[in-house]
């Protein structure tokens, strides 16, 4: 194993142990600005299509902003973990008709697979640098999408203390367009 898959395991372990012990108050109150501030980005941007994760485990909630944007009628496309690094995305109709994929995440069920282009792309991640390069979980899923979405304006989001100086990068790495970490409560 080389030096930066070390790093970066390292990297994961501690974020993940970070975000467990994540006091509930906190987190929810992070969790609302985090969906506020994306909301107006939406809305600023005038966006029709929005990618977006499903959260798991203690991810920020972005229910509400899925929910909102359902009501909104704007396009809402989410993924499915498939073998080798990739992703089905498949249009979110309702929260309520979900089904659970591997490694914990959930998608919709019985949906349709989307193809074109994202106004927006919103990324999860364990931590984000100043250059706005993400660690993810490991898999390479969102580098080898985003990769393949160079027009899309992608946001990363995470908590405060997620935003670190330098992520251990390689080559296959994809930075994004912003991050959304910083306090904002």
């Amino acid at each position: 194993m080389d030096a930066i898959t070390t790093q970066k395991q390292s990297l994961r372990k501690t974020m993940l142990k970070q975000r467990s012990l994540l006091d509930a108050t906190e987190k929810k109150l992070f969790d609302t600005a985090i969906c506020k501030t994306l909301q107006e980005l939406i809305v600023k941007k005038k966006c029709k299509v929005v990618h977006a994760f499903l959260p798991m485990g203690n991810e920020i909630n972005i229910i509400p902003l899925l929910t909102w944007l359902l009501a909104q009628q704007i396009t809402v496309v989410t993924p499915k973990t498939l073998p080798k690094r990739q992703l089905q995305h498949l249009v979110l109709n309702s929260l309520d008709a979900l089904e659970k994929g591997v490694f914990g995440t959930s998608h919709p069920a019985n949906s349709v697979e989307y193809t074109g282009n994202y106004d927006i792309i919103i990324v999860p991640g364990l931590a984000f640098d100043t250059d706005n390069y993400r660690l993810g979980y490991g898999g390479g899923y969102y580098d080898t999408f985003l990769a393949e979405h160079p027009t899309a304006f992608t946001v990363g989001i995470g908590y405060p203390f997620q935003q670190i100086d330098v992520v251990p990068k390689e080559k296959h790495d994809v930075y994004l367009d912003v991050i959304l970490s910083k306090e904002l409560i």
